[in-house]
């Protein structure tokens, strides 16, 4: 009986030595070189060669935006796997919607107007469409070293026949490093696959509008913005036609190159080590606090590993970027539900930053966020009005703003591709403050009800939609509202817009407001001047105190 016991109690007292591979990077290739064949592919036609397609006549445009009651939200993540908490003891929690930034859209329920849907008012007319929209899910980018930094760590202690793990942490002795960078992963061509194709479910009618020129959509030269651009076109018109079903441009992402989809490019202060980086110093106190009990709960069970905080936010990361990438990770269940609510508040890949996102980054808490996103609002304002722009104070492009081939201002549908970035900067210059209503955002505690929620935001694919419409229904347009990831954010704090339930806004006094808030924002000292970060820091405007 004695030895029965032993045997029982030897997996979880004895640590499982590691593989010599343990950490590693894996890299694979497809299609594999040499595969390439041109006297094989002639034994494969097209089906333009092949012929025999069978009737095919087009039908009416859908505009599901204008007649469909219920509306379809956006809640399932096929084909990830769902991943559990450590204690996993609610299977009302969702681990995915904790993720901040890399979380996969979901229709979000409110951002103050709960009877609003995304179905336009009834008795209002659909005139157009402006989406801003992020990429798809993607490897981790090169300015976000947590999850290979991890792997080095491990490889670094198998090397030296250092690492040892018990218990939850066993799975490391296999584990290798699998992750790409920056360019899409599989769910995250299918996500922008299905949104193209979402909507056109929506807003397809639109195109009927389209007579004698094709659409212009926009995007910027990063590989992962590319594909996203393509990939959604793919959806939105056809797999085997899209590429002249429109015209795309690709706007060149680069340092000191002005692109609004890339706006923190052209402004130095938000790549700065006070203010662009002023995130990372509130980051670290919070994280402290919310990664000490995992701390002591998963050193124990790694030898060979100094488990510090920045490594316990590494495997978080690479949680989340695993499942959208692999789609599974055994990081996911090594953390619990308080934990990931941790993480979604945590500054470096969450609400108060990341890199370059968010709060104190680029958003109501940093002096630079109105003026990243104000030379997308003065294309808005330039397209609504359909007048030039022909002030160039901003992240514009005056060459391609300033031509009416690359910068368009008479389409009922405009579709422009960007960052996290650029979603979390630009409703940051709309105003949108019911998002910055309970204020600056602590680094101690996470407060309740908080409004500013990045994965309600900026998650991956999220989507920042202008509805222009006429109420009631004309030629027309006399309305404007917003839909951010499908629910309608209230318009209040722009000057002239008045509380709405439907979240309306009359077009003249929406432009008025625009150019009011535009004539506000200093772009060439938020993003140039020499200054420090304001202590305390209660901005909540994105812009500089005076």
């Amino acid at each position: 009986m004695l030895a029965t016991v032993l045997l029982l109690a030897l997996p979880f007292c004895t640590a499982e030595s590691a593989s010599s591979y343990a950490g590693s990077t894996v890299v694979d290739s497809y299609p594999p070189s040499g595969a390439t064949n041109t006297a094989v592919d002639t034994y494969f036609p097209d089906a333009s060669q092949v012929g025999y397609a069978g009737p095919t006549p087009t039908g009416a445009e859908p505009a599901a935006i204008v007649t469909a009651v219920p509306f379809s939200k956006v809640e399932g993540v096929f084909p990830l796997s769902r991943p559990n908490s450590a204690d996993g003891t609610d299977n009302t929690f969702n681990v995915m919607r904790h993720w901040g930034n890399f979380a996969p859209m979901y229709s979000v329920e409110s951002f103050g107007l709960p009877d609003a849907s995304p179905v336009i008012p009834e008795g209002c007319g659909l005139n157009g469409v402006h989406l801003l929209m992020r990429h798809g899910a993607r490897y981790p980018a090169s300015d976000e070293p947590g999850p290979s930094q991890f792997a080095s760590e491990i490889h670094a202690a198998t090397s030296k026949k250092a690492l040892n793990v018990t218990g939850d942490l066993e799975f490391l002795t296999t584990w290798t490093y699998k992750l790409a960078t920056t360019s899409l992963t599989p769910f995250g061509r299918e996500s922008m696959f299905s949104n193209g194709v979402a909507f056109r479910y929506r807003y397809g009618e639109l195109l009927n509008a389209f007579t004698d020129y094709l659409p212009v959509f926009r995007t910027t030269s990063i590989d992962c913005m590319v594909d996203a651009a393509l990939t959604f076109a793919a959806g939105f018109f056809d797999v085997r036609t899209y590429e002249t079903d429109y015209h795309q441009e690709i706007i060149i992402q680069a340092n000191n190159f002005n692109n609004t989809l890339a706006p923190f490019e052209a402004c130095p202060n938000a790549n700065s080590e006070d203010i662009g980086n002023f995130g990372d110093t509130q980051s670290s106190k919070w994280a402290d606090i919310y990664l000490q009990d995992a701390c002591r709960r998963l050193q124990p069970m790694i030898q060979g590993v100094n488990l510090t905080i920045s490594l316990l936010v590494g495997m978080q990361e690479l949680c989340a970027l695993e499942t959208v990438a692999l789609g599974y990770s055994k990081f996911c269940d090594l953390f619990t539900e308080e934990e990931w609510e941790g993480y979604e508040y945590y500054a470096v890949t969450n609400d108060l930053t990341v890199n370059k996102d968010f709060w104190y980054t680029c958003g109501p808490g940093n002096p630079t966020g109105a003026a990243q996103g104000l030379g997308y609002v003065q294309e808005l304002v330039s397209r609504l009005t359909h007048t030039p722009i022909n002030v160039w104070n901003s992240s514009t492009n005056g060459t391609l703003d300033s031509s009416n081939i690359t910068f368009p201002l008479d389409q009922p549908i405009y579709v422009d591709f960007t960052h996290g970035v650029g979603i979390a900067s630009v409703v940051t210059a709309l105003n949108f403050t019911s998002l910055a209503a309970t204020g600056p955002l602590p680094t101690d505690h996470i407060p309740p009800h908080r409004s500013y929620v990045s994965s309600q935001i900026a998650p991956f694919s999220s989507q920042l939609v202008a509805q222009v419409l006429s109420c009631p229904a004309s030629e027309e347009p006399t309305h404007i509202r917003f839909l951010l990831n499908d629910a309608v954010v209230p318009l209040t704090g722009i000057h002239g817009c008045t509380e709405d339930s439907n979240g309306l806004c009359a077009l003249p006094s929406f432009i008025s407001g625009m150019h009011e808030r535009i004539g506000q924002i200093d772009f060439a000292h938020d993003c140039f001047a020499n200054y420090t970060m304001p202590n305390p820091n209660n901005i909540v405007d994105g812009r500089c105190p005076s």
